[in-house]
């Protein structure tokens, strides 16, 4: 009976092995399935006098193939590669905004400004005037557009963090039930194979959409850790997430996740100590890419905005008037925080950020934060360039920076505890709120406020090649100018007085330039050639000429040269605005992507490494099931033997 014996258990142990063969084919497509093995052991074998005869085979356990560190550190690299990714994706639709062709905002602008060459040439001209005025309605209807485009990108980037952390939730829900599974199969003595790879399953899910860190709990359980400490799963117990505006600055859109304690509070996790996962990029996203791409439409809508209103003032309507704004712009905003008594909705409450100069402005938010000893700093946040501030107890905070005046009233200064900090957004709304405020062609001031008339005889050989208002100056109010030249390369000036019908005392001699401007009271004219002594140029109100002053169309140049103005960042001309922004986000998106490329590839060549040890090789397994299935066979050979020789003592001893 030992040879029927030993047969039996060799025939129990291949069927064992050919079943976990079979059952690693059946799932080999099986996600998270690592590969089976079975293990044996021979059976202590039995004293006979003459040594030891062995009694089979049995089965010591089934086997997974399973590599922890390996698997541990493909979840932290599959975590960065989706946080990443995700990133990157949503850049790619951000990019849309500040995409180039004939419907882009930058053609807008171009198209906007192009439109006043044909009222240089005609400036009565109502229907050249006309579409001035369409080409402006045009550019702020795609402003509009654009920063809705972005308010859409806002708002999906939030549903999908909340579905995100939903989906968080319920998988550790699973991770916490599984262990409770796996704990009870664990006191039978054996590992339960596929729970265990269900569960870990489970957490590279979880590490997809936020990283965690897991820790072995007593039982065979896996406690996981998120943003460093907090437990989402605790043996059967699991925390929950939550998306919500920061606590440090409410209502200014910034989000953070938020981790339910038991005790029922919430523990704040910045968007740094998430970690990675999807979660994690669209929160990278949200607070700083979508900012970033916000500021730059809005900082555009400003700049352009500002200098067109400038310009406009400084000209004369169809009705001799001066020009007013051309668009409603949002120059002033509001500081968002969480220090004791803010309140944004009452001035003397609240901190506020002006936009003074449009041509220093730089697409950032800011932050004022609060030190000890009555000292502060202002910090722009796009580079973290800090300036020094000194908090005065009686008025608080007023300085100017970047073309923005920062004010912040004794109230909220000296409520604010040291590390406390107020958020400043000045373009946030910029985009969306940008409205033309002028309809009527008439209104449009392209005619100059001054003119300028070379005396007939003079000797030398004067031309005008300019003349452009910068601010109000006397000229335009009937006060005319009177240029001298010398003839040694010199000239003065004087005003006339109408009240004693005199001019006044020459001016002290300044020297002259051929095609150098000459700036006098807040106008500027620049004339060429060589002039003789005694050559004058008489600068007047263009309003002396009578109707005449309508075909002048000064002011209209004046817009044409803002088209290579330096209004941004110091060196940009205002044609060239749109084209850095899309700069800015083009390199912001392919640094995203170099970013996704190279930690998909880390990642990639980690669970290449994993599944390397837990994969499932078909070729391998068709080799082991002819291996089992021949032992198979073999083992029951051994039975049929045993059952032979069986049958022949029985012959025998019934003959």
């Amino acid at each position: 009976m030992s040879l029927m014996n030993v047969g039996i258990s060799a025939l129990v142990a291949n069927q064992n092995a050919l079943t976990t063969t079979g059952h690693n084919i059946a799932n080999v497509n099986s996600a998270g399935y690592s590969r089976q093995t079975v293990a044996t052991s021979a059976l202590i074998g039995q004293n006979t006098g003459a040594g030891y005869v062995g009694k089979g085979v049995q089965v010591a356990t089934v086997m997974r193939h399973y590599n922890e560190l390996l698997s541990r550190q493909s979840n932290a690299a599959n975590a960065a590669s989706s946080a990443d990714a995700m990133r990157y994706q949503s850049l790619m639709q951000m990019q849309d905004v500040y995409s180039g062709g004939d419907s882009s905002l930058g053609a807008a602008i171009n198209s906007m400004m192009n439109a006043f060459a044909d009222v240089e040439a005609a400036p009565s001209d109502g229907t050249a005037r006309n579409v001035v005025l369409t080409r402006m309605s045009e550019l702020t209807s795609r402003f509009r557009a654009a920063s809705s485009t972005l308010k859409e990108l806002d708002y999906s980037t939030q549903q999908q963090i909340t579905n995100n952390v939903t989906l968080v939730n319920n998988l550790a829900s699973q991770v916490a039930a599984l262990n409770t599974q796996i704990s009870r199969a664990l006191a039978t003595g054996h590992q339960p194979n596929d729970l265990l790879d269900a569960r870990d399953q489970v957490i590279r899910e979880i590490n997809q959409y936020v990283q965690t860190s897991q820790v072995d709990a007593d039982g065979g359980g896996i406690n996981l850790f998120i943003g460093g400490s907090q437990p989402l799963v605790l043996g059967s117990s699991t925390g929950q997430l939550s998306v919500a505006e920061t606590t440090e600055y409410p209502g200014s859109g910034k989000l953070s996740l938020y981790f339910s304690q038991p005790n029922g509070d919430k523990v704040e996790l910045p968007p740094a100590m998430v970690g990675g996962g999807e979660i994690a990029g669209l929160l990278k996203f949200n607070n700083d890419d979508l900012v970033a791409g916000r500021n730059l439409l809005g900082r555009l809508a400003l700049a352009i905005g500002t200098e067109l209103n400038n310009q406009n003032k400084l000209g004369l309507t169809l009705s001799g008037n001066y020009g007013g704004d051309l668009f409603k712009l949002t120059t002033q905003t509001v500081g968002w925080s969480n220090i004791a008594g803010y309140d944004v909705g009452n001035a003397a409450n609240r901190a506020s950020a002006d936009v003074t100069n449009s041509k220093n402005l730089v697409a950032s938010d800011y932050k004022i934060l609060f030190n000890s000893g009555g000292t502060a700093q202002l910090v722009r946040l796009s580079d973290g360039k800090t300036t020094d501030l000194t908090v005065d107890p009686v008025t608080g905070i007023s300085v100017e920076v970047d073309g923005l005046q920062f004010n912040v009233p004794a109230t909220v200064t000296g409520a604010a505890a040291k590390g406390q900090s107020i958020l400043f957004q000045p373009f946030n709304k910029a985009a969306d709120e940008i409205q033309p405020l002028v309809h009527s062609p008439g209104d449009l001031a392209v005619s100059n406020a001054v003119t300028a008339e070379i005396a007939s005889g003079n000797k030398g050989t004067l031309q005008l090649s300019r003349l452009t208002m910068q601010t109000l100056p006397a000229p335009a109010q009937g006060e005319p100018v009177r240029i001298t030249f010398d003839g040694a390369g010199n000239f003065s000036y004087s005003t006339y007085d109408a009240a004693t019908d005199a001019w006044s005392p020459a001016s002290a001699p300044q020297p002259f330039t051929t095609g150098q401007p000459i700036t006098i009271d807040g106008w500027s004219i620049t004339l060429t050639g060589t002039p003789h002594a005694n050559d004058t140029v008489t600068v007047s109100n263009s309003l002396d000429l009578g109707d005449g002053y309508k075909l002048n169309a000064g002011n209209a140049s004046a817009f044409l040269g803002l088209r290579d103005a330096v209004i941004f960042d110091g060196g940009t001309t205002l044609s060239d605005g749109f084209s850095t922004a899309m700069a800015v986000i083009g390199t912001r998106t392919q640094s995203a992507k170099l970013a996704a490329e190279l930690s998909d590839t880390v990642a990639t060549n980690l669970n290449a490494d994993r599944t390397a040890v837990s994969g499932v090789n078909m070729d391998e397994e068709a080799a082991r099931l002819l291996q089992y299935q021949q032992a198979y066979q073999a083992s029951a050979k051994i039975i049929q033997t045993a059952q032979s020789l069986f049958d022949s003592v029985l012959n025998a001893v019934g003959g």
